[in-house]
């Protein structure tokens, strides 16, 4: 079972800067993927960014792309979300999250990051306007 520890989140004003961090434990090899789905107010949950180690692929959803750096230490087996210029509408829960079943990032083309299984417990991120 994996397990995580995140960090990171809290209120920032438009146009600022956050980073989260994830540290993921219980990895039975490095197949596997790991990223950040959010779950904005009313909202579905929508995958934001992610790393294949299996593949060394990365995605971005087009929202944060631009803005948003995904990188890892995988000696650690810490991921980081560096995000800038953050809007309003970039206010949710992060939660991090991975696949070691598939070990990438993308199945389903329309649902980036919907066959992950494992969750952390999220950290939320506010942007005032």
């Amino acid at each position: 079972e994996v397990e995580f520890v995140e960090s990171g989140g809290g209120l920032v004003q438009a146009g600022g800067s956050l980073r989260l961090s994830c540290a993921a434990s219980g990895f039975t090899d490095d197949d596997y993927a790991i990223g950040w789905s959010r779950q904005g107010p009313g909202q579905g949950r929508e995958g934001v960014a992610c790393i294949s180690r299996k593949d060394n692929s990365t995605y971005y959803a087009t929202s944060v792309k631009g803005r948003f750096t995904i990188s890892s230490d995988n000696a650690n087996n810490t991921v980081y979300l560096q995000m800038n210029s953050l809007k309003p509408e970039d206010t949710a829960v992060y939660y991090c999250t991975t696949d070691s079943v598939w070990g990438l990032c993308t199945i389903i083309p329309s649902n980036p990051l919907g066959h992950f299984g494992s969750w952390g417990q999220g950290t939320q991120v506010t942007v005032s306007s």
